[in-house]
């Protein structure tokens, strides 16, 4: 083990220490007497606010507040949000990207930034084509964070948008700080498996005037880190009654080595004018650019194919009608083992301003003005995309811990045999951007209960589009190496690493192949003639949709002793313009190498009415109880509505949008039992039954589509046309429908409380019930969640150790076939020591115990992955004056 390994694995260590230990203080943590108040500061300080927050909010809520600037409780905002009751992630990437609420899918919940909703990218090449609503947390920097607010129960002046709930980001306001602020920090943050080591800083200077009528904030940052991820995937199994019979086999068994450098930078300005104690403006920027370049490589026995193209299936071992273990040997000529190697050339942009105003008057009254613009975009600008084929034999086993492939021939470790068998050079584009405006009046009464009315309009211009051109994947062969063709040969580079696979491989996983050198792929790729080059768009993956949404709402406010609420309704009118491209049609009217095609759009329109109520009793001086009802609504995946279907002629599947969808729409129950002993101590308990009018579900259909493949490599189902190279395919197709509706119910139970001598606790669970009327499973929902923090803080130090459990659930229909993942856990940890008053050292881990995600297809006995991320380590300094 490397010398940094060591140093800085001993970093977890003095974070385990320090909650293990007796407390370094026996005096009240960072309080300091200022007249008869008592001021607390750090994690305590934090715990405060947002427990008061909680308690003072008009819905059924939950608060993260941060303990200072740029002392986020969690490297990310996702993670963060998962010690929100109710919230899970999952860290397929190694860090939280997406959070799903209260048992429902990620594009469900509606993320907001300053009230407003802001505009989404993605730097996976799969989610830029997916075009999903879900906001993507890596482009929003934790560093300017101040506030999340989680609204749990709807309420009708919050933006429509979310079945599951509604996340509200608050960004720092220059009058809310000292007048002359500056904060720093610096990290050095280390990947094990990658064994790299990475800078990030971040700084934030704010100012304002003595009269606190004008102030100016500006932030930036600036992230690298190099990850490393270990895989081992079956992608996909044949359906029963093709090539083995009655029983399924799988499709590709590969072990997968995917590495990406992560790069993020950039920065926030605020200004802020109070001129009076009656107006006040704020004008806000935010801008994010998250590089994600990446490299995946995996060497796969294919099978399906195999067998398909003539060869034998022996010595097997059937469970539940897969064939779990097997011999496979192929004939000559034919496919059995494939190497795909794809580098990606990737980033993720969101930028956002906008202006917001309010003028008040009189008591509890005011007229509020908001406007603004957000866009993001998500761009694979390159994806050099190169794949070897060969027929061979080799024995597969699914029945250990990880899927194991022993290859009689030919050698994994060499590209001997291997025959070049498909390259592209295809560009993703992915843009997204909002235009809007909001005008909300409130007028305060004092007419009996009546406390005050209040109304507003709204009017969005949303347009999101997908653009993927790419290089005729027939034409582009066969690749030239000067005056002649290359050989696999041509792109080889070094071994695996020694210790790839190291954590997941059983006896038998596939560890050492012979690896493609990227510069050599991407110089080889750039040199091909011009014409070999030339993109095409590709029919079925671009497409532009426009959604104009206006409406407004009414709602009223009322209150006595000890109880207030509001009741109201919001009413939206949402019309949708979409286009795509239909391959075929009985007049196409376009052509491409990947087929003619016919260019369509549709225009929907609908219009929701989404009433709304919640109520809030003050039992006693420490008891709160809430009751809420309301509907909610959210809108489809931009790529679902999109007419036109994309092709995977590997696996002969498809997924097709359908822009007749309608949206998810809910009416929702919620009740809240809530006990402040303290104002630093919160016992509740919270049940909600969310009533799903309908899901938004894949439906499966065969259909017929052209595909282009060179002589002897089309699939044995695929029938040739009248044009050379084309042919007819049968492909499975996954079109979403509005299927059956469902219930999704359950309860959650939250403490936080201070303990002794500096030590605290944090911890809560979730218990949610989700079912479609038909059976199906609901995509997102662990029926189990448990969140646990302890924590320790004194004047010197300050210490956090985070354990977060969420049970199995189901991902989504992926490649014709349900794809779940296994209970995950993950352990994570920060300390911090006071230096001075104005410095801090600091040391923070991620995934300690080193959990992996496990992936099936609907049943253990079908395996889908084994993904090994290995732990994070930082170590640095923060510095505020």
């Amino acid at each position: 083990m490397s010398i940094r390994k060591v140093l800085l694995r001993s970093a977890s260590v003095a974070i385990l220490a320090a909650l293990a230990s007796p407390a370094l203080g026996q005096d009240a943590p960072a309080d300091q007497a200022e007249g008869d108040e008592i001021i607390v500061t750090g994690i305590r300080g934090s715990i405060r606010e947002s427990i008061d927050a909680k308690r003072n909010s008009d819905v059924i809520a939950d608060v993260i507040t941060a303990e200072d600037i740029g002392k986020f409780p969690d490297k990310n905002v996702a993670e963060a949000l998962q010690r929100v009751p109710g919230i899970v992630v999952n860290r397929e990437f190694g860090e939280g990207e997406r959070v799903s609420l209260r048992g429902t899918a990620p594009n469900l919940t509606k993320t907001l930034v300053n009230g407003h909703s802001i505009a989404t990218a993605d730097w996976f090449i799969l989610d830029q084509l997916d075009s999903t609503r879900s906001f993507n947390y890596l482009t929003l920097p934790s560093e300017i964070v101040g506030r999340i607010e989680v609204y749990k129960s709807p309420q009708a002046d919050v933006e429509e948008g979310g079945v599951g709930g509604t996340i509200n980001v608050h960004t720092r306001n220059p009058l809310d700080l000292d007048a002359f602020t500056v904060s720093a920090s610096a990290q050095m943050v280390y990947s094990e498996l990658a064994d790299k080591i990475d800078p990030q800083v971040s700084g934030l200077v704010s100012w304002k005037n003595e009269a606190e009528t004008f102030g100016i904030l500006l932030g930036g940052i600036y992230q690298k880190r190099e990850i490393r991820r270990d895989g081992v995937e079956v992608l996909g199994y044949s359906n029963p009654g093709g090539a083995a019979g009655t029983n399924s086999v799988p499709l590709l068994i590969g072990s997968a080595l995917f590495t990406q450098e992560r790069e993020r930078y950039g920065g926030n300005i605020g200004i802020q004018l109070r001129p009076s104690d009656a107006l006040e403006i704020n004008i806000t920027g935010l801008y994010s650019r998250f590089g994600a370049d990446n490299y995946n490589q995996n060497y796969l026995a294919w099978p399906d194919r195999a067998i398909a193209d003539g060869g034998t299936l022996t010595d097997t071992t059937i469970v539940d009608g897969t064939v779990v273990a097997g011999t496979v040997t192929s004939l000559p000529g034919s496919r059995a083992v494939v190497y795909d190697a794809i580098a990606r050339e990737a980033f993720a942009e969101t930028m956002a301003a906008d202006i917001d105003l309010t003028y008040r008057f009189g008591d509890n009254s005011f007229v509020h003005l908001k406007g603004g613009w957000t866009r993001a975009n998500g761009d694979t600008v390159d994806e050099f995309f190169f794949e070897t084929a060969a027929p061979g034999s080799f024995s597969y086993d699914l029945r250990g811990r990880a899927p194991s492939v022993s290859f009689t021939s030919p050698d994994p470790t060499s590209p001997a045999g291997m025959l070049i068998d498909f390259a592209r050079l295809p560009t993703v584009q992915s843009d997204d951007e909002e235009k809007y405006a909001y005008l909300d009046y409130q007028h305060g009464l004092d007419w009996g209960p009546l406390t005050a009315l209040k109304f507003g309009l709204k009017y969005t211009d949303h347009d999101r589009g997908s653009l993927w051109m790419s290089t005729n994947g027939g034409a582009f062969l066969p690749l030239q190496c000067g005056s002649v063709a290359c050989t696999a040969a041509d792109f080889a580079g070094g071994p695996t690493p020694d210790d790839f696979l190291e954590n997941v491989r059983e006896a038998g996983t596939l560890t050492d192949y012979w690896m493609v050198d990227r510069d050599a792929l991407e110089r080889i790729f750039r040199a091909q003639p011009a014409a070999n080059r030339t993109r095409f768009i590709v029919p079925g993956s671009t497409f532009q949709v426009n959604e104009k949404s206006y409406g407004g709402y009414g709602m009223a406010m009322f209150g006595g002793d000890n109880w207030d609420g509001n009741i109201g309704v919001r009413v939206i009118r949402t019309d949708q313009t979409a286009s795509g491209n239909i391959l075929g049609g009985p007049n196409p009217t376009d052509e491409s190498p990947f087929g003619d095609f016919t260019p369509q759009t549709v225009e929907t329109s609908y219009t929701d009415v989404l009433p709304s109520a919640n109520l809030r009793f003050e039992l006693s001086d420490e008891v709160v109880l809430r009751m809420a009802a309301g509907r909610t609504v959210a809108r489809p995946n931009f790529a679902q509505i999109a007419p036109g279907i994309n092709l995977n002629g590997t696996t002969l599947t498809a997924t097709g949008g359908n822009p007749d969808l309608q949206p998810f729409r809910a009416n929702q129950y919620d009740l809240s039992l809530e006990w402040y002993p303290d104002r630093e101590t919160i016992i509740a308990a919270a049940i909600y039954y969310k009533d799903i009018l309908s899901y938004v579900v894949n439906g499966s259909t065969t259909e017929v589509f052209p595909g282009q493949f060179l002589p002897g490599t089309q699939p044995a189902s695929c029938t040739p046309t009248t044009t050379p190279g084309l042919y007819d395919c049968p492909y499975i197709v996954n079109r979403p429908v509005n299927g059956p509706g469902g219930v999704n119910k359950g309860f959650e139970l939250q403490l936080s409380r201070p303990l002794w001598a500096g030590f605290g606790v944090q911890a809560n669970y979730t218990y949610s019930d989700a079912e479609a009327d038909n059976g199906d499973p609901i995509p997102g929902n662990s029926k189990h969640a448990v969140n646990l923090t302890g924590y320790f803080e004194n004047d010197l130090l300050s210490a956090r150790l985070s354990y977060n459990y969420r049970s199995s659930f189901f991902i989504n229909i992926d490649r014709a076939a349900p794809l779940n993942q296994e209970s995950t856990e993950s352990l994570d940890g920060s300390l911090s020591v006071n230096v001075t008053e104005n410095v801090a050292l600091t040391a923070e881990a991620i995934n300690l115990t080193n959990a992996k995600i496990v992936q099936y297809s609907g049943t253990p006995n079908r395996p889908r992955a084994i993904y090994d991320n290995g732990r994070q380590f930082y170590l640095g300094a923060r510095f505020r004056f």
